[in-house]
């Protein structure tokens, strides 16, 4: 089961990333969002890990640094650890030229242990 926390980081997720749509299709971000944390959820993610599928882009695309402290400050330290590690980039503005999807997913995670990797597989997975 998921709480209020977890609605709070799917509302978050929404604002930060509302006027966003995915490179291609014209579908909404947020769908992509979904699907990933949809997926995280029944292969066994916790909360912690379910939101961390949430809010994967949001440093990436809404805000770098500032974004991941927003993070880190709403849902604790360990969601704030697992998202860099599924991000291409948290340099803002993102430079020009990054492939579309998560390819250099470095594993930069000691808090997301063995599901920063697998999160980054499902949002690698879900962008094709």
């Amino acid at each position: 089961m998921v709480s209020e926390r977890y609605r709070d980081a799917l509302g978050f997720a929404f604002d930060l990333h509302r006027e966003q749509s995915r490179k291609g299709s014209g579908v909404p971000h947020v769908a992509h969002l979904i699907g990933v944390s949809r997926l995280a959820l029944e292969y066994g993610a916790d909360e912690d890990e379910a939101i961390a599928a949430l809010l994967h882009d949001a440093a990436e695309d809404q805000g770098g640094a500032a974004t991941l402290a927003m993070i880190r400050n709403r849902y604790g330290n360990r969601v704030a650890e697992i998202v860099p590690g599924c991000s291409d980039t948290m340099e803002t503005p993102k430079p020009e030229g990054l492939p579309a999807g998560h390819p250099v997913c470095r594993f930069r995670s000691a808090a997301g242990g063995w599901m920063t990797p697998r999160l980054a597989a499902l949002a690698l997975g879900l962008n094709f």
